[in-house]
C-alpha cells in the first residue's frame, strides 16, 4: 500500500506498516509523517527511536489528507511501533569534508556509476551500517546526542593518534581532535571499535607504536582496533605518491603487531589490535588460530575471514553431508588474495566426495589494477574476459560481496544475466561463509 507521492519523498515518511502491530491500531499508515514525538521535533532515526522507548508516547502525524493527527499510544517500554521509514535515516547522510591522502574513492576511474562516489563520513551509519567515520566533520552538540541517544557501538577512522600527522592524513585542520573525541564518547560508556589505515612509511613503524599505546588506554571502552592496508589502485594520477606494502614490509607490521598483542594480551587480557588477512597472505605467513580472533570484533573489516571460513568449513564436514549426485562439476573464481585458501577447500571437497570437480580460477583484478587482490573488488569484465574459455562445469559460483548489496550488479555495471550470457554457464552468487559455500557444490538444500 503506498501513501501520497508527494509525502512519499519526505525522507520521514512512513513506508510501510506491519500487519497487527501497535501503529497500524493507532490508524498511521504508509505516507504519513511523523512530525513530533511527546512534544519533541524528529531529526532523524535516533530521535525517533530514543523518543518512543517510553511506555506512554504522544505523535504529532501529517496525514496524507493534509490533516494533522494528535495520537496518544500505550505500549510496553521499548515495544516497536512496528513502521518502515522511506529514508532509513530520516535524513540525508553526511558527506565526508576530508581530503584524505590514501581516499580509495579518489582513486576510482570515471564514467562509474554516481553512488559509487559519495564519500559517507556520518556517525549515525556508523550505528546503523557499521561504517567507520573520522568524526571530523561531527560537532560537540552531535557527540552529546551520541550519548544521550546511546549510539553503541562506534567505528571510527583514526589511523593516527598524532594530531599533525592525522590533519596532514587527512588533510583536514581539524582532524587533530581525534583522542579527545573518543575519551568523551568512552567515558560515557559508548564502546569504540577502531580501524587504521596504515600508509607504509607514513603512520606505521613508530608512528603506529604511538597510535597503538594512545588507543588502547581507552580500554574496554574501546574494544578492538583493526589494522589494515591502505588499497592503491591504478588510477592515482595527480594524488600523493603512496608505496604498497611487500613481503618483507608486511612481516615487519606482523612482528611489530605481534609483540604488542603479547603485551596487551598479558596486561588486559585481549589482544585489542587485529591486522587484516592481507597483511599476512602478503607476507606469505601462516594467519593466526580461530582463537585469537577473540570473537571476530571486525570481521566486515577483512580481519580474520579467513580464519572464520577455514574453522566453520572443517566443521560443518564433520557432519554426514550427502551430495545431491554422485558427479558434478562446478566452478569458483576468486581474487587473488583467497586463491590459495579456496582452492584448499574445494581440494579437501574433491578429496572427500570423489565425484566432485571443481575448478578454482584466480582472478587478476585488472579493472583496479595488480595491487588490488581482495574478491570483493572484482569486475564483470575481469571475470568475463578471464574465464572466457575455461571449464566452468555446470555453474560459476561467485561471492555476493563482489555484487551491489540486494541487486546482481557488479561495480563496472556488469549484470549477473550479462556475464550468464557471455560465458553460456549458470551464474550463481553464494554467501560468503563455509556453509553455503559447500551446500551450493554438493547441492544440500
Amino acid at each position: 500500500m503506498e501513501g501520497n507521492s508527494f509525502l512519499n519523498k519526505n525522507s520521514k515518511a512512513i513506508k510501510y506498516v506491519q500487519k497487527g502491530s501497535i501503529a497500524e491500531e493507532a490508524g498511521l499508515e504508509p505516507g504519513d509523517v511523523i512530525l513530533s514525538v511527546n512534544g519533541e521535533p524528529i531529526n532523524d532515526i535516533f530521535d525517533y527511536s530514543f523518543l518512543t522507548i517510553d511506555d506512554e508516547i504522544t505523535l504529532e502525524v501529517y496525514k496524507s489528507n493534509d490533516i494533522i493527527w494528535e495520537i496518544d499510544i500505550y505500549k510496553d517500554e521499548y515495544e516497536d511501533l512496528g513502521i518502515e521509514f522511506y529514508d532509513p535515516m530520516l535524513d540525508d547522510a553526511k558527506g565526508c569534508t576530508n581530503k584524505c591522502i590514501f581516499c580509495f574513492i579518489d582513486q576510482l576511474p570515471p564514467g562509474m556509476r554516481e553512488t559509487l562516489y559519495f564519500k559517507d563520513d556520518d556517525s549515525r551509519l556508523s550505528f546503523l551500517m557499521g561504517n567507520y567515520v573520522t568524526l571530523t566533520n561531527t560537532t560537540w552538540e552531535e557527540i552529546f546526542r551520541i550519548k544521550k541517544h546511546r549510539m553503541s557501538p562506534i567505528n571510527i577512522s583514526v589511523h593516527t593518534t598524532n594530531p599533525d600527522l592525522r590533519c596532514l592524513m587527512l588533510r583536514n585542520k581539524f582532524a587533530g581532535d581525534i583522542i579527545k573525541k573518543i575519551k568523551s564518547l568512552t567515558s560515557s560508556g559508548i564502546t569504540v571499535n577502531c580501524q587504521i589505515v596504515l600508509l607504509r612509511g607514513v603512520n606505521d613503524g613508530e608512528e603506529l607504536d604511538r597510535s597503538i599505546h594512545d588507543l588502547c588506554l581507552f580500554h574496554p571502552g574501546i574494544g578492538s582496533v583493526s589494522i589494515v592496508p591502505v588499497g592503491i589502485t591504478k588510477y592515482r594520477q595527480k594524488l600523493s605518491e603512496l608505496t604498497p606494502y611487500d613481503k618483507s614490509t608486511s612481516r615487519r607490521v606482523i612482528e611489530q603487531v605481534e609483540k604488542w598483542q603479547k603485551k596487551l594480551k598479558s596486561k588486559k587480557g585481549s589482544n585489542i589490535i587485529f591486522l587484516a588477512d592481507e597483511f599476512y597472505i602478503m607476507a606469505d605467513l601462516p594467519l593466526p588460530r580461530y582463537e585469537d580472533y577473540e570473537g571476530f570484533p571486525q570481521l566486515e573489516n577483512g580481519v580474520g575471514m579467513i580464519a572464520l571460513f577455514r574453522y566453520e568449513f572443517y566443521e560443518y564436514l564433520k557432519q554426514n553431508l550427502k551430495p545431491k549426485k554422485a558427479d558434478r562439476v562446478v566452478s569458483v573464481a576468486t581474487g587473488r588474495a583467497s586463491y590459495k585458501y579456496i582452492k584448499e577447500f574445494a581440494s579437501c571437497l574433491e578429496d572427500k566426495f570423489s565425484g566432485i570437480r571443481i575448478n578454482v580460477y584466480e582472478i587478476k583484478n585488472e579493472f583496479f589494477g595488480e595491487n588490488v587482490t581482495v574478491t570483493g573488488l572484482l569486475t564483470g569484465q575481469d571475470l568475463f574476459r578471464q574465464l572466457s574459455g575455461c571449464d566452468l562445469g555446470e555453474e560459476l559460483l561467485l561471492s555476493k560481496s563482489v555484487l551491489k548489496a540486494g541487486e546482481e550488479l557488479f561495480l563496472d555495471d556488469f549484470t549477473v544475466a550479462q556475464l550468464e550470457e557471455k560465458l553460456d554457464v549458470k551464474v550463481v552468487p553464494v554467501n560468503s561463509t563455509a556453509k553455503d559455500f559447500v551446500d551450493y557444490i554438493l547441492e544440500i538444500n
